[in-house]
Formats: structure tokens, sequence, C-alpha cells
């Protein structure tokens, strides 16, 4: 059995000029026989406006460790839908591929733990004539192996949040608080 029991993990890769297709998954990694195995089974079913699918890189092609998305935001269009379970979908699941083929994930235990990822996808993508698929492909495949490898490593570290603390803030907070 696995000894990858609960693990998480987020990156955030930002869009070229112009684009809105900056990445930021959200991902849970553990042992098919603890809680992240069992909230991978609770999410079967579908909930309205967030479409959960499992992670296939194309037809017939379900990639290890098992993977099942969800986007961040409520689902609205069938442009979406076809961004999410196209282009994006490919993305990710290139990314676990390869995050095994490079050691980031485990081949032995591919069989033996899950990935639950959540999934931001602006949805100006679906609006925008000049959308570069290109760069959404890019940003989800660079965030996804990024997320992937902070997860197995613990990163950041609680040392490296404590060190950082009076460095780096929330974007958000940007003249709201000062340091």
């Amino acid at each position: 059995m696995s000894d990858i029991w609960f693990r998480t993990g987020e990156a955030t890769v930002l869009a070229a000029e112009g684009q809105f297709t900056d990445a930021m998954p959200e991902v849970l990694i553990g042992s098919v026989r603890g809680p992240a195995g069992h909230a991978f089974a609770s999410m079967m079913g579908q909930a309205a406006g967030h479409t959960r699918m499992f992670v296939v890189r194309d037809l017939n092609q379900m990639v290890r460790p098992a993977t099942m998305m969800t986007t961040k935001v409520t689902i609205q269009t069938m442009e979406y839908v076809d961004l999410l379970g196209g282009v994006v979908q490919g993305a990710i699941g290139d990314a676990i591929v390869d995050a095994l083929s490079e050691g980031l994930l485990p081949k032995e235990a591919a069989d033996e733990i899950c990935m639950i990822v959540m999934i931001w996808l602006d949805p100006r993508c679906a609006e925008d004539p000049n959308l570069d698929r290109a760069d959404l492909y890019r940003t989800n495949y660079e965030a996804m192996k990024l997320a992937i490898d902070r997860a197995m490593k613990g990163e950041p570290t609680v040392e490296q949040l404590i060190a950082n603390r009076k460095t780096i803030k929330h974007y958000a907070l940007d003249g709201v608080v000062e340091y």
C-alpha cells in the first residue's frame, strides 16, 4: 500500500499578454484507501454547474493515477465546457503522464493513489475570439506539473512560509496592509 496518504499542492502560471489563460490548479493526492479515495469516489456524481470528469488525454486514454477534475467556476456555456474538456483536460492529462515519466509521481503507486484537481478556467476564455489555445495549454500544463511537484515535496514548507511571512503577501492586499 502507498504511503502517500493526503498531500496537497497548488500553483499559478500566468497568461501571455492579452490572454485570460492564467492557470491555478489545486490538487489533492492520496491513497485510494484513505480520505482522498473517499472524496474521489464521492465525486462520481455531478453537481449543477460544476462538471466533474476523469482526466483523459484522449479517447480511451484515462490517466493514471486516476484523476478527477472539476472547475472552480460555475459553468454557463458549452464553449466553456469545450475548453475545459478539451485543451485544459488535455494539458492536465499530459502533465500527469509526464509527472509519472519524470518521477514526480511514483509509477509503482499509480494504481494505489488518486488525485482530485480543481481547475481555474477564466469564463472570458470561452468568449474571447482571440483566445490563444496554445497559451491555455501551456499555462495549465506547467501549473499542473508544478502543483504535483509541490504536493509531493510538501511545499511550501512551514519553514518557507514563516521565512517569507513579511516579504510575500497576497496580491489583493496591495494597498490594504503593509508589512
